[in-house]
């Protein structure tokens, strides 16, 4: 018999909650262990590690979802394996095989499944990979050992009571990442660079804030942590461009799916801050959230309103509900998308 766990399916929130199994890897004298589950959730490192100091880490965020026939699956676990490579090499730690990323994410799913919300909760297991620098250490160098990790946590929607617009905020004199720096790798310190413009922006009741180009801050690059999509008057789905951008999953999806399943063209361009009266539909994409609805911006002493505040626009709804179909196994997927843990 499965598992059951204590827990209140239609209430979950998006914060931890300790499950039971973790996989742990470990990269030392040139390659990474075979990896193994643990059932402790606390990591004991070196107080000289390369993590703690000089930010030498990085991390990942997907998603397993149940089908309505009780089968288990994650979402494009290739594409996130590929990005963390990628964010390796930019913070200079071995990067995981996508095979053996893969099959830890499925290890974790396996050993954890009775944690996989229901289908029609809402619910989903999250899955943070992550990789950290660790060993004895003190100068500003790369670390002699890395941990390679992913831990779950079932969570709920994003969105209480359904998918509602909220407001941004242009962050005023605030950078996310510096031109041809991080921007484009899933690492901390570009989330740690947020905390603070974040906390503005909700002090003045905004939901999160918009980061412009840092070299001209003309252009709209992220949105909090998200990727932005705006829809032209003219039905076309467009996502800024630029080496400080986070490959978005979610929003590489939503490029395929506003071509494929809504017959939109899809633009990756420059988005100009004050050319937002451009966009009819505008919202925010990511793991976590899905999407976002986008109400309106305020940019210095103006407040752009796009389809609605109070309600979702309809192009966006049907991506959100074509891209959700398509996770929990109501929608034919593309080749490739959905893998089983079986």
């Amino acid at each position: 018999m499965s598992k059951t766990v204590d827990i209140d399916w239609d209430n979950l929130g998006f914060s931890y909650i300790k499950t039971d199994y973790r996989y742990i890897s470990v990269w030392k004298d040139g390659k990474w262990d075979e990896g193994k589950l643990v059932e402790d959730n606390k990591l004991t490192i070196s107080e000289g590690s390369t993590a703690l100091h000089y930010g030498q880490q990085c991390f990942e965020g997907l998603k397993a979802y149940r089908t309505k026939d009780g089968k288990v699956q994650l979402f494009r676990p290739d594409e996130n394996a590929k990005r963390m490579i990628e964010s390796c090499h930019k913070v200079l730690m071995p990067g995981v095989p996508v095979e053996k990323f893969i099959d830890a994410c499925k290890q974790v799913v396996k050993a954890n499944e009775h944690f996989v919300p229901p289908y029609g909760t809402g619910g989903t297991l999250y899955l943070r990979p992550f990789v950290i620098g660790v060993g004895d250490n003190i100068g500003v160098k790369s670390a002699p050992e890395f941990i390679f990790s992913v831990f779950c946590v079932p969570v709920g929607p994003y969105f209480k009571g359904g998918v509602n617009p909220v407001n941004f905020l242009v962050a005023p004199d605030f950078d996310r990442a510096a031109p041809h720096g991080t921007g484009a790798a899933k690492v901390g310190g570009n989330y740690a660079a947020s905390l603070y413009p974040l906390s503005i922006a909700k002090e003045k009741g905004f939901a999160d804030c918009i980061y412009l180009d840092p070299a001209t801050r003309t252009k709209v690059e992220e949105v909090g942590s998200a990727n932005f999509f705006g829809i032209t008057h003219d039905d076309k789905f467009v996502t800024p461009t630029s080496p400080s951008i986070l490959r978005s999953i979610t929003r590489i999806s939503l490029e395929t799916i506003a071509e494929d399943y809504l017959g939109l063209k899809v633009e990756e361009r420059d988005v100009y801050i004050d050319k937002l009266d451009e966009f009819k539909e505008a919202g925010a994409c990511g793991t976590a959230a899905v999407i976002t609805p986008i109400g309106g911006v305020q940019y210095k002493d103006d407040f752009h309103v796009f389809y609605s505040e109070k309600e979702v626009g309809p192009i966006t709804k049907k991506l959100y509900d074509t891209l959700c179909g398509i996770q929990f196994g109501d929608v034919e997927a593309p080749e490739g998308w959905m893998v089983e843990v079986e």
